[in-house]
């Protein structure tokens, strides 16, 4: 069987469920499938080249956004062969999983990929609206131009405010997202933690929608729940009071 390393947390999740007992390492980050025992290799920016070459792999996957270049040249100038995607939308996130899938050995095409794809065709967009869709806090960064999340939920009626900027991942001064003209701000749980207590209030009166990052960032097993996920919970936004800007 082919001895896989995975530097990305949907990868890892995706490898697991789609060629069990092929993964033997994964970053600290790697959290699903929940309970997984495989070797941790460090975070998906430092990992341990030394422990990621002991652990003997056929291959190691990896991301161009997720993983930084001179980890990766490191773990090639080592000997072993590293596969690197690239996901900026739903139907490249299709085409990379099959991709890394028939690398890793799958005899067959997963259940679970028919199944998000046959749920991400079947998304009809809600009424349109404009959302800014912050990633971190302090400093404030949003989603820009060419992400997989924001893909995700322009499919769902949801359009980026900033998806036409430079820049992939803009900091933006919280003044100017207070005053951008949104409908909506949009707060995933990674990769800061914006939770109710922790983010709607930044926006005063603006309607919050609290998302799980694994359904609005991850491309793997759990695309296929994503739709119904996200919809529910761009429904369901929460208003907060205003307080200072932080």
């Amino acid at each position: 069987m082919t001895r896989v390393v995975s530097l990305v947390p949907s990868l890892t999740e995706a490898v697991a469920v789609g060629v069990p007992g092929a993964l033997v390492g994964a970053t600290d980050w790697c959290s699903h499938p929940v309970g997984l025992d495989v070797r941790r290799i460090g975070g998906t920016k430092n990992p341990d080249v030394a422990a990621v070459v002991a652990l003997r792999p056929d291959l190691v996957v990896a991301n161009e956004e997720e993983n930084r270049e001179p980890d990766l040249a490191a773990l090639r100038a080592a000997g072993l062969d590293v596969l690197v995607t690239e996901v900026r939308g739903l139907d490249q996130a299709f085409g990379e999983l099959e991709r890394v899938l028939r690398a890793c050995g799958a005899a067959a095409r997963p259940r679970w990929l028919d199944e998000a794809e046959a749920a991400w065709a079947a998304v009809t967009p809600d009424a349109p609206r404009t959302a800014v869709v912050p990633v971190w806090r302090r400093p404030w960064m949003v989603l820009g131009r060419d992400t997989f999340a924001g893909d995700l939920l322009a499919r769902l009626g949801v359009s980026n405010l900033y998806a036409d900027h430079p820049e992939r991942y803009p900091r933006v001064p919280l003044d100017e997202l207070r005053r951008s003209g949104a409908d909506l701000v949009v707060l995933p749980d990674e990769p800061y933690r914006f939770t109710a207590d922790d983010g709607p209030e930044a926006f005063g009166g603006l309607p919050a929608a609290l998302v799980g990052g694994r359904h609005l960032t991850w491309y793997g097993p759990s695309l296929a729940e994503a739709p119904a996920a996200l919809r529910a919970a761009l429904r369901r936004p929460v208003r907060a009071a205003s307080a200072p800007p932080r």
